[in-house]
């Protein structure tokens, strides 16, 4: 499948973009809500079972085409895999100890990282304009860590870490494009949660490191619980959210440009701020919106400079 250029991106990509932003935004405040009193691969094991289950049913209720899942890439799926359970990782452990908006915002400077690592894996061209941009999301991002406020918490190191694999993985999803279907995008990274989960969860699970004080290594450590029925309908919706979102990614990923995708993943920003005010009674202050600004801000001017080329060629 070839990439559509940016002078053409049709509406179905665009689409599939804002809606997988929106979706994964209800991942992001299912897992902030169990991160109080669940271990995070006990959450994810959960995650990845109803994701299995989920992505199973599709693919029989759509005719049953199990050739879908066939791959001539098995090295680059197991090296996804790694990269997105290390994205997923860093980002819900910053996420247990950040507010949800600013947690969201500051992994957005992925799309920067996305530009700057299109340049060497997929030799992309960046101008200038997209350099500013550039520039603007990492200010952006430096301005929310609250470098002048005392030390950089080690939560907002992990975002970054986590954008940092996040925009990898979604360059090797492009790369994959030809031959894997995003069906099989999708399955082998819950293959790898539910294998990754499991083996954590057989030496962490006890709880014999639990007790820090610290909210991400409490948030990884503690010891796993049965949930009560009240808790369930968070498990199902970070199970379904990430199924669902991730194939609407993925497939934006594999037909558009990735500097046309990211810019509208910034979605899940407006989307954060509202879970925030409305579960968790949070709302950004001054100084995270004006980095929340800068970085959207980026990735808008991005996604201009690019219709501009578009109808320019």
């Amino acid at each position: 499948m070839s990439v559509v250029p940016v002078g053409a991106v049709p509406l179905s990509g665009i689409l599939l973009a804002l809606g997988g932003s929106v979706v994964f935004s209800v991942n992001d405040v299912a897992i902030k809500f169990l991160s109080g009193a669940y271990p995070l691969h006990q959450v994810v094991l959960v995650r990845a079972v109803i994701g299995l289950i989920f992505l199973v049913l599709l693919i029989a209720a759509t005719g049953g085409n199990w050739r879908q899942l066939r791959t001539r890439r098995p090295r680059t799926h197991l090296l996804r895999v790694v990269i997105v359970v290390t994205s997923n990782a860093s980002y819900f452990l910053g996420l247990a100890a950040l507010p949800l908006a600013d947690a969201v915002a500051m992994a957005f400077v992925a799309p920067v990282f996305i530009t700057l690592l299109s340049i060497v894996m997929l030799k992309e061209k960046v101008g200038p304009h997209r350099w500013a941009a550039v520039a603007a999301g990492l200010i952006g991002t430096f301005v929310m860590m609250r470098p002048g406020q005392g030390a950089i918490q080690p939560a907002a190191i992990l975002i970054l870490i986590s954008a940092a694999c996040y925009a990898l993985s979604q360059l090797l999803a492009r790369g994959m494009r030809e031959t894997e279907s995003a069906i099989a995008l999708s399955f082998y990274i819950q293959v790898g949660f539910l294998v990754t989960s499991s083996a954590m969860g057989l030496w962490a699970g006890d709880g014999h490191m639990a007790g820090s004080g610290d909210a991400s290594l409490a948030f990884l450590l503690r010891a796993w619980v049965w949930p009560p029925m009240q808790d369930w309908p968070a498990f199902l919706a970070t199970g379904l959210a990430v199924a669902v979102g991730s194939l609407m990614i993925a497939q934006a990923y594999r037909t558009l440009e990735a500097a046309v995708v990211a810019p509208f993943e910034y979605a899940a920003i407006p989307m954060a701020i509202l879970w925030g005010v409305v579960v968790f009674g949070t709302f950004p202050d001054p100084q995270g919106l004006l980095g929340m600004v800068l970085i959207v801000g980026a990735g808008l001017y991005t996604l201009w400079r690019e219709a501009v080329r578009g109808r320019m060629r």
